[in-house]
């Protein structure tokens, strides 16, 4: 039986009086491609970004229910939001590099959180910029500024960016949708090597690059979990009638 690295149990999220997500109970396994899957507007960004206490943000949310990371309720009146969204990180649909330098950009979290020594800062920067298969491109021009780079580069360098805070939770919302193929490819690439080390949890509208990714499957449709298991069960072989509707075209 797989380790479960994050436990949701019955969460709700509404804007307003609007309920975008119902009583959602479901366990996350650990070092493993989670791929959240379903049509436009079925809660799928909503869960992702409760998962790391973002979607609290927005004006006029309220949230209701327990997620357990590390043994305690993240939504407990006592917990250092801080530290959750630094264990477990989110790179956005579309990339979004500080303006500032390359190694800036890499930078940026480790010295938020304390770290000084130039040293440390350069280990790092190399380590996470190979981590993410940009290091090669840009080594040699590490002080020039992100906005330079390719969006597909663009894209890997926030993922650099969001490593270097060592997360161990790391949320992918549809990060290759604004990407060409051979970018996708190498994002794709990325995420399988990770997952050695982390435990991702990634929302995508293509189910090929669920196919090709996922260990294991959240359907949800209309704000409500349908059905979740390994890749192969509910990829291949889906128990519930609206999954199969979905993986068959009928709805999108």
């Amino acid at each position: 039986m797989n380790e479960t690295i994050i436990q949701v149990q019955g969460l709700n999220v509404a804007y307003s009086d609007h309920r975008v997500i119902r009583d959602v109970s479901v366990a996350i396994p650990a070092r493993q491609i989670t791929a959240i899957i379903g049509p436009s507007g079925c809660g799928k960004t909503t869960l992702l970004r409760s998962l790391c206490r973002l979607v609290e943000l927005t004006p006029g949310v309220r949230v209701w229910g327990q997620i357990f990371f590390d043994g305690q309720d993240i939504y407990a009146p006592d917990v250092d939001v801080t530290d959750v969204r630094k264990r477990i990180g989110l790179l956005a649909q579309r990339p979004f590099p500080l303006p500032m330098s390359i190694y800036d950009n890499v930078a940026y979290g480790p010295r938020l959180y304390g770290t000084r020594k130039r040293e440390m800062l350069d280990a790092i920067v190399q380590r996470q910029l190979q981590a993410a298969g940009l290091w090669d491109e840009v080594k040699d021009r590490l002080n020039a500024p992100a906005s330079a780079l390719s969006i597909g580069q663009q894209q890997r360098l926030c993922l650099a960016r969001g490593l270097a805070v060592e997360p161990e939770v790391l949320l992918c919302d549809e990060i290759t949708s604004a990407l060409d193929p051979l970018s996708s490819q190498r994002i794709e690439s990325r995420l399988l090597e990770l997952k050695v080390d982390y435990s991702i949890v990634m929302v995508t509208h293509v189910l090929r690059q669920a196919r090709r990714l996922a260990d294991y499957v959240i359907f949800m449709y209309m704000g409500e979990l349908i059905e979740h298991g390994p890749a192969e069960q509910v990829l291949h072989n889906p128990q519930e009638a609206k999954t199969k509707a979905y993986l068959a075209g009928e709805f999108y």
